[in-house]
């Protein structure tokens, strides 16, 4: 049985920084793609960032690029999200998803399984 686990989210301050990490279970991610959504009150969820498990590619929605960063841990099984100069805006709970789809995609129905979320808050 797959598992996403999140952790890592937690309160800190416009322009501060905190790393999501995803501890993935129950099967060989190898094709698979991981990503990175938010959600936050009121609003649908939206995709952040992904990354290819087998090469390491990226893809980043653009409100993201150059202040998170995306990658994976071999050794522990995880996809980490660091994110960096972190706005009130940023504010939401934050999922990881995982896609046997075979390339990076935004698209939350392609997405098989889901985390349970952990909850970011940036104060201004």
């Amino acid at each position: 049985q797959v598992q996403l686990v999140e952790s890592g989210g937690g309160l800190v301050q416009a322009g501060g920084s905190l790393r999501l990490s995803c501890a993935a279970s129950g099967r060989t991610f190898t094709n698979y793609v991981m990503g990175w959504f938010r959600q936050a009150p009121g609003k649908e969820r939206e995709f952040v960032a992904a990354i290819m498990w087998s090469d390491g590619s990226t893809y980043y929605a653009d409100f993201v690029k150059g202040r998170f960063f995306i990658f994976r841990d071999y050794a522990k099984n995880t996809v980490n999200l660091q994110m960096n100069s972190l706005k009130p805006e940023d504010t939401a709970v934050y999922f990881c998803a995982a896609s046997n789809l075979g390339r990076p995609t935004p698209r939350l129905d392609d997405y098989d399984y889901w985390g349970q979320g952990t909850q970011v808050t940036v104060s201004s």
